[in-house]
């Protein structure tokens, strides 16, 4: 191979590497945005949208947390969270309080009608699950190998 074909053949690889359907961001990108499009439906049935979703999760999960606790819990900052949070306690189904000591912190608990919700909501993972195609043990691989992107990703700021 001579040295014009190398640049030919370098120049095609470069060419390549920009191409859209080989970024992995893509692939994250577009299969994010198809979950969230399969995840519609099913949370609109619960009057969620699905960062409301994501949220309300997190408070199933424990409760009394601060709006810091959650925003940590879901990598985003704290006001961005706090006009969902506004609206989830409008909807019924939180509660936001400032804590005692130290009024700078708010408190987040469910109401009687956001513990209903998560009964409501059981059926969402199962009905995500069987949109997927994949079996459980391949969906949980799947999620395993992502959270080690993210830890990675993370790592790297």
């Amino acid at each position: 191979m001579n040295a014009e074909d190398r640049l030919d053949t370098e120049a095609s690889a470069d060419c390549d590497s920009l191409l859209l359907d080989n970024q992995l961001c893509f692939a994250l990108y577009s299969t994010s945005l198809m979950m969230t499009k399969v995840y519609k439906p099913l949370l609109l049935a619960l009057g969620l949208t699905y960062p409301q979703y994501l949220a309300m999760m997190v408070l199933w999960e424990t409760e009394g947390l601060t709006v810091s606790d959650v925003s940590t819990r879901l990598l985003t900052d704290p006001g961005s969270l706090t006009p969902l949070l506004k609206r989830l306690e409008a909807e019924g189904l939180i509660s936001r309080t400032r804590s005692k000591e130290d009024e700078r912190v708010v408190l987040l608990h469910l109401t009687e009608q956001g513990r209903a919700l998560q009964q409501k909501a059981r059926d969402v993972p199962g009905c995500i699950l069987s949109s997927s195609g994949l079996t459980l043990e391949k969906l949980r691989e799947l999620q395993g190998e992502l959270l080690e992107l993210r830890t990675s990703l993370h790592g790297s700021l």
